[in-house]
């Protein structure tokens, strides 16, 4: 099985970037532990600052990998292209957040992919990114 996480902008910061929301961990910290506990999966990982460029990312795996996990950021909250590129590819996407997007502001509340998504995991840290790998398991 292959997965491919996406994180969108900022995401790039994690362990530095508004500690008190996103934790202490860098994603790059994170990842071997992930890929340990799942050591039949193949987790790729990519991150952008850029809308464009997580399109392209996502339309050049999305016809061959299992699953995609995507963490947008604040693409979330904006992106109808984003949204319009996980319809059109075939991986099931699951959209996740590392904070519990409905306990902060109110423009963070409406996401633009959730509806396109196979399904959304929020606030539980960097383990949202386990539960999305395990939803896609499942599936």
């Amino acid at each position: 099985m292959k997965i491919l996480i996406i994180n969108g902008p900022n995401l790039n910061l994690l362990g530095r970037r508004e500690p008190g929301i996103y934790g202490q961990m860098s994603f790059d910290d994170y990842l071997p532990q992930l890929r340990q506990r799942y050591p039949d999966v193949e987790i790729d990982y990519f991150q952008s600052n850029i809308e464009g460029v997580l399109i392209d990312k996502m339309q050049e795996v999305g016809f061959h990998f299992d699953g995609i996990v995507l963490n947008a950021g604040a693409y979330t909250h904006t992106s109808v292209a984003l949204h319009d590129c996980i319809r059109s590819i075939k991986a099931p996407v699951v959209e996740v957040h590392i904070s519990n997007v409905h306990q902060r502001e109110e423009f963070r509340h409406k996401s633009m992919i959730s509806s396109a998504c196979r399904g959304v995991i929020c606030g539980f840290g960097l383990d949202s990114y386990r539960l999305a790998v395990e939803a896609l398991l499942a599936l």
